[in-house]
Order: C-alpha cells, then structure tokens, then sequence
C-alpha cells in the first residue's frame, strides 16, 4: 500500500508539475499567433494612447474639484502648481441631482429617438425603391448619398444659412408664396425641429445604403415564391424584407443610436444651443462646461463619465434583448 500511495503522489506531483510548466492560454495565443499580434500591436498602442490615457484622465479629473482657476499651468517662466483636490463622487451628485442635467438628458432622448425613428423609416423606404428596376437608379444613388459625403460642420453652415431668419433661402420662399417669414432658430420649438430636420438629412443615407446592401442579400426566389402563392407587396414586406433586414438592422439602429446621442456639431453650430439652452444635449453641455465662461474642467469630466456609462448600459442591454431574441448577433 506504501508503494501505490507512493506511486499515486508521484503521479499527480508530475502532473501538477507539468501544468505549471504548461504556457497559459495568452502565452500559447501568442506563441501560435504572434504575427497577427505583431499587425496589431501598433493599432492597440495608438487607442491606448489617444483613447486609454484621455479617458482615465478624465475618469481622475471628475472626482476632482479642477478648474481654470486650480488646475497647473505655465505662464512664462512662472510654474503654477495646480491646487486642486480630491472630492470623490460630489461632481456626480451634484449633476444627478440637478434639474439642468435631467432636462438636458429629456431632449437628448427625445432627439436621439426621433432622428434613428426618422432616419430607419426614410433610409428604408429609399432603399426599397432604389432595389427596384427603375431609369436613372444609378444617379439617383449618387445624388441621394450625397449628404452623407459632405462633412458635417459644412453642412451646419449651409443649413444656418437656409434658416437665416432675414436672409435665409427657406424664408425666401415662403415670402415669395405670399406667406410671412419664420424665425427658425428663434423659437425652442422650431429650432429644435430645425436640427433634427438637419440631422435626417445627413444620417439618411447611412442607412439607405446599408438597408440596400442588407435587401440585395435577399434571395429574389423568397419573392417570387411569395408572390405565386398570392402574397401581395404588403405582406412580402412584412414576412421577408422585415425578417431579412434583422440582423443589418438591429447594427445600424444601434450605431444610429450611438452616433444621434453624441451628434455635436450639428447642435452646437446650427443653433449654438440656443435659444438659450433650448437645444442643448448632453455632449454640447458638457463642452460648455469645460470651454465657457470659468472652465470647470472636474465637472465637464463628470458629465462625459456619465455619458459614456449611459451608453454602455444602453448598448450591453441591447445587445442582450437582442440575444433574448435568438438573434446571434
């Protein structure tokens, strides 16, 4: 018995020996792929340094009291140290218990959800009729992504100018058909009307295209089966173009989602924000906060923090209804 007790420790001292000394899975990752490592190596050292390092400076400011008037600067010779302190999570209660915050983020769903609702609904009806056999379809393309192309700021400007209240393009129709002038960055109502008619014209033809591509990976024999047994435009739309589209789908209302939530320029150069703060969202907030008046560089940071976990929560909640669903993505 002394012997096979013996042996039985051997055995399982060898083998917990040659555990030790077998690679873990990262070394063995990087020991079977180390030139796909080494392509992106330089990729994961750029986003560390231009993503990584701003955001846990930021992370750190915002439980911080930092402001123009603390933090660290050098003025000439002169080296100020900065003098500004820990506060822990004071900046994040401050802002979550504040109206400012709770009506800003209202307009900023509101705003969020219309433009993706507008953007989905228009860019699909598009599509639908661009997958069809029609004269000029190629040029239609090329007009309609169009505003896709033109970058953003540019199309601000151009859209300020149409909205001009003396001088504007909009208005100078609408007198030249007998009716009187509106002032549409003026009034909260308009102008908030006025960016989100500004951002359906950019955002759409995102998604006409990708709905495009999703609608011209349908077999064409679903239709024509559909349409031997009867099935009219409506019902083809609902049991194959619907279903086909999903997974394209759920990608573009999420990256939709994503990019409406954080669409600054589009706010903060057609409207400045105003009237007052009428249409501000939380991006454009928190850029004031960091770059107006006396720079509160601690409380920006909170907001951007803030932000950015709303939309973790958002896209990670998605993404599993979206799982709940059967969908792989």
């Amino acid at each position: 018995m002394a012997v096979s007790t013996g042996q039985v420790k051997a055995a399982g001292g060898a083998a917990r020996g040659s555990r030790r000394d077998s690679p873990g899975r990262l070394r063995r990752s990087i020991a079977t792929h180390w030139y796909a490592w080494a392509m992106i190596a330089p990729v994961l050292i750029v986003m560390a340094v231009l993503i990584g390092w701003p955001l846990a400076r930021g992370l750190y400011l915002s439980l911080t009291d930092a402001t123009e008037a603390n933090i660290g600067r050098t003025i000439g010779v002169n080296v100020i140290p900065a003098t500004y302190e820990f506060v822990g999570l004071d900046n994040y209660l401050q802002i979550l218990t504040s109206s400012v915050f709770w009506d800003k983020l209202l307009w900023t769903v509101v705003w969020t959800a219309a433009c993706v609702v507008l953007h989905y609904g228009i860019g699909l009806g598009l599509a639908v009729m661009l997958n069809r056999k029609l004269r000029f379809r190629s040029l239609y393309r090329v007009l309609l992504i169009l505003p896709w192309a033109v970058p953003a700021f540019v199309a601000a400007f151009i859209w300020r100018y149409l909205y001009n209240s003396d001088y504007g393009v909009i208005n100078g129709f609408l007198k030249m058909a007998g009716l009187t002038g509106v002032g549409w960055l003026d009034d909260p109502t308009t102008a908030k009307i006025a960016v989100i008619a500004v951002n359906v014209w950019i955002g759409v033809p995102f998604m006409m295209v990708a709905l495009l591509g999703g609608l011209q990976s349908i077999p064409a024999e679903l239709y024509e089966a559909a349409e031997v047994d009867g099935a009219g435009p409506w019902q083809r739309f609902r049991a194959i173009t619907l279903p086909g589209l999903r997974q394209v789908s759920t990608t573009v209302v999420l990256l939709g989602t994503i990019w409406t939530f954080n669409m600054f320029p589009i706010i903060f150069l057609v409207t400045r924000g105003g009237p007052g703060s009428e249409t501000e969202i939380l991006v454009t907030y928190a850029f004031r906060e960091a770059f107006t008046g006396i720079r509160n560089y601690s409380g920006s940071a909170a907001w951007g923090v803030i932000i950015l976990a709303m939309l973790v929560v958002m896209a990670v909640g998605y993404r599993r209804t979206l799982r709940s669903q059967g969908d792989p993505w």
